[in-house]
């Protein structure tokens, strides 16, 4: 029996290296005989420079950058194998594990130190970027990491704006001028987790916003920014990006790095799932357990689950889910190759009870699976 574990991480509660280890070790219990294949694996968020570095023999480079809040954080990013591209995380300088649950405000939370990260693989020489924008804590349509290459975003008294997405609604000029030039000799791929676009009911602020703290006067506003700011992009370029698929991931630097970085967006689980030859792995797979901290309908936009199912479902190899919980409309993974989904939660309790007890639940929930799994060979 060989099984094939692959899951992302289960966002503020484990990695996607603790998530798939703790798999392991419920089914070992069970199937200790059998081969396993541990591949974690991220979307474009946390995660993805570890995931990235480990499948290529690379390397992780520290720093101090502007947090999502103003405050200094220690972050990173990663160099491949061969040390020709750097593998950047927006959620290890803007991230949303950076702001405590009581602290966070996407209206002044801005992605300056994504920018930071970007001129530092920059001054290292580095012309081939991925950056993975899962994640983030803010809602400033990338506003923060371009005016850390250069770029200036000035209101109608001809001041620059501050940080945060509620000063987008002020914004009346952009200027280009100052944008570091040595973008133009750069390559650069966006790992998208979703395909949301910036403005309406799928736009970064309606979905994204009450996750990253913002009430719902707060999502009005940030509404009101970004349509302001697809407006003043469209007097720049003369294109329309209000409907960009992907352009309100990670609250707007979707669009950010299309228009700022000349980026391609593209799916983060693609990349990742290449780098890692996932689909190499599934070669006599017996199953495949994947999963991450929720699963349900936005799983299908894109989500690392549904694009693990995706390679096993070439390959017929049946594919389990495993989630912290599983919300509305989870059912429709079973269109895209999730055969079974479970949630590891064994009882209700306070959130922070959950997150801190993530592991050993994911255990227990593995072991049972397995169990079943062990229960249904007997009874066959």
């Amino acid at each position: 029996m060989k099984i094939v574990i692959a899951p992302d991480s289960f966002k503020e509660s484990l990695s996607a290296d603790k998530c798939a280890q703790a798999i392991k070790a419920g089914f070992a219990d069970v199937f200790p005989d059998a081969e396993y294949v541990c591949l974690p694996i991220a979307d474009g968020g946390e995660g993805t420079v570890k995931a990235m570095v480990a499948a290529t023999g690379g390397r992780i480079v520290h720093l101090a950058v502007t947090g999502p809040m103003g405050e200094p954080v220690k972050a990173f990013y990663g160099l491949t194998g061969e040390g020709k591209a750097a593998v950047i995380e927006m959620a290890a300088a803007s991230g949303l594990m950076l702001v405590s649950p009581q602290a966070r405000n996407p209206m002044v939370a801005s992605s300056y130190g994504t920018g930071e990260l970007i001129r530092h693989a920059l001054d290292a020489g580095i012309r081939h970027i991925i950056l993975g924008i899962g994640g983030s804590a803010t809602v400033d349509g990338g506003m923060g990491m371009a005016q850390a290459l250069g770029v200036r975003f000035i209101d109608a008294q001809g001041e620059a704006l501050v940080a945060g997405g509620e000063a987008l609604a002020r914004l009346a000029q952009i200027d280009m001028a100052g944008l570091d030039a040595r973008l133009h000799e750069c390559v650069i791929e966006v790992a998208c987790d979703v395909d949301n676009p910036l403005t309406g009911p799928r736009g970064a602020a309606a979905v994204f916003g009450p996750q990253k703290g913002a009430t719902p006067a707060m999502v009005e506003a940030l509404e009101r920014g970004l349509v302001n700011y697809a407006r003043v992009l469209e007097a720049l370029t003369g294109d329309d990006f209000s409907t960009l698929a992907g352009g309100g991931a990670a609250g707007g630097m979707g669009l950010a790095a299309g228009v700022f970085l000349g980026a391609e967006l593209k799916p983060g689980i693609d990349i990742v799932l290449s780098a890692v030859k996932l689909e190499q792995a599934m070669e006599h797979a017996t199953f495949v357990i994947t999963g991450e901290g929720r699963i349900d309908s936005q799983t299908a936009g894109g989500k690392a689950p549904v694009g693990v199912a995706s390679i096993a479902r070439q390959h017929n190899v049946p594919v389990i889910g495993i989630a912290g919980v599983l919300g509305e409309g989870v059912e429709v993974v079973h269109q895209h190759g999730i055969d079974v989904v479970f949630s590891i939660l064994p009882r209700l309790a306070p959130l922070s009870d959950v997150l801190a007890e993530g592991e050993a639940n994911l255990y227990y929930c593995a072991r049972n699976i397995a169990s079943t799994l062990k229960l249904g060979q007997r009874v066959q």
